[in-house]
């Protein structure tokens, strides 16, 4: 009896023993489960001495895209301009923490587009000074001086002079049609030569004022921001990017040739039609708004603009701080737009925003039209319509060289008409147009 009583003893203990140890696994388990993962996780983490984060950089004023303005009337419409106050960005470039067992390797900084004096030699565009001593500023005051011109115009011609074709000159002779006793500039390496010279001589000889002349950056862009922005390119401090420097320079050049001298620019495709005398302080808009009737696009292929207008100092400043050299239009058309898109009422700024019927009677999507002759009596009605709407409203038309340049003037076109009305010489084939 006594040892059933002893077994019955030790059975209860072990039992209980049973359940402890049962009961205290969990807790055990969790606290091995904790130490493990407080050993795997456990990282030593070294932290960066404290540093002063960077000064704050200064961005020139924001400029806000494209916006419609006032509204345009029938024939023109008058602006003033105020420019909005713009707001300044700060920017403070912290420090990053490292990450954990990562080797930090600084990339090697990006160096800038060096500047090669060879890509201005290629275009033509040489920083060069005129023959026989002469400056591009001292040459031209002497031309005006001697010239008594009623109007001054200016073109470019970035190209070779072998690129120089019979449609260039026919806008030569527009030129001098329209408007026979005013000067015409022309700024380029390649006509500013004894070849070019020799092309030229017929309107020489004609009695008409017109004079080539090598341009001299330094000179040219000389107290203004474009001095600025051209000495940043030649130090390799601006990136030309991919759109065509020469065009570039080009959309510069003739803001500042303007802000200069005053007068009238003209790209070399564009078809003048009648007189200028009764412009001042006009840019055309390319395309309206139909619903809101404002202008949504401005072009600079024309500018009318008197000496040093506010305007065109708003201008030049907008190209050296915005340039961007890898968008199309970035600092030509959209230039301008930007600008007159963000001024306002502001005392001083009044020029004329003409519509497009002005200077682009016609997008560069459909320009193809106006060289086609018609074949039904639908398309003949629309030539004669758009026809006589050019000859009544239009002073100039841009003939888009980029989407036309190889497009053939049919007998019995638009152009072929336009042609006939402006030409001077008029023993050029339309074919070679």
């Amino acid at each position: 009896m006594f040892q059933m009583s002893k077994l019955y003893h030790n059975f209860h203990h072990t039992k209980n023993s049973v359940f402890s140890f049962v009961f205290l696994l969990p807790l055990f388990l969790l606290l091995l489960l904790a130490c493990n993962g407080f050993s795997v996780f456990y990282i030593n983490l070294s932290v960066p001495a404290k540093t002063s984060p960077e000064p704050a950089k200064l961005l020139p004023e924001i400029l806000p895209g494209d916006k419609p303005v006032k509204k345009l009337s029938s024939s023109s419409v008058m602006y003033a301009v105020k420019e909005e106050n713009p707001s300044l960005n700060l920017k403070t470039h912290l420090s990053l923490i490292q990450k954990p067992n990562i080797s930090m390797v600084s990339k090697p900084k990006k160096q800038p587009h060096r500047f090669r004096p060879q890509t201005l030699k290629a275009l033509q565009l040489r920083t060069t000074k005129t023959t026989k001593g002469f400056t591009f500023s001292t040459k031209l005051r002497a031309f005006f001086q001697n010239s008594n011109c009623k109007l001054r115009f200016f073109m470019t011609w970035i190209s070779s002079l072998h690129s120089l074709s019979h449609r260039e000159l026919l806008v030569i002779e527009s030129v001098f049609k329209s408007n026979p006793k005013a000067c015409l500039v022309i700024v380029s390496t390649s006509l500013d030569s004894p070849k070019g010279n020799a092309v030229l001589k017929p309107f020489l000889n004609m009695g008409f004022n017109l004079i080539t002349v090598s341009p001299d950056f330094d000179s040219i862009f000389k107290h203004t921001y474009a001095e600025t922005w051209f000495n940043r390119l030649k130090t390799g401090n601006i990136n030309p990017g991919e759109v065509s420097l020469g065009q570039n320079l080009s959309n510069l050049l003739r803001l500042v040739l303007l802000y200069k001298y005053g007068g009238v620019y003209i790209d070399t495709d564009v078809i003048v039609l009648k007189s200028f005398n009764n412009l001042s302080n006009v840019i055309g808009a390319q395309s309206m708004n139909i619903e809101t009737k404002t202008w949504s696009r401005l072009n600079n292929a024309v500018l009318v603009f008197d000496k040093h207008h506010p305007l065109l100092y708003k201008f030049i400043q907008e190209f050296a701080l915005t340039f961007d050299g890898n968008k199309w239009g970035h600092n030509g058309p959209y230039l301008v737009s930007r600008v007159v898109g963000r001024v306002t009422n502001r005392p001083g700024f009044n020029f004329t925003v003409l519509p497009p019927p002005a200077f682009y009677p016609v997008d560069w999507s459909r320009i193809r039209s106006l060289f086609r002759e018609p074949n039904n009596r639908i398309q003949s009605d629309w030539l004669r319509r758009k026809l006589e709407q050019i000859r009544t409203q239009s002073y100039a038309v841009h003939l888009w060289n980029r989407q036309s340049k190889d497009v053939r003037v049919e007998e019995g076109s638009i152009v072929h008409h336009i042609i006939s009305d402006c030409c001077i010489f008029c023993n050029i084939s339309t074919s070679s147009l």
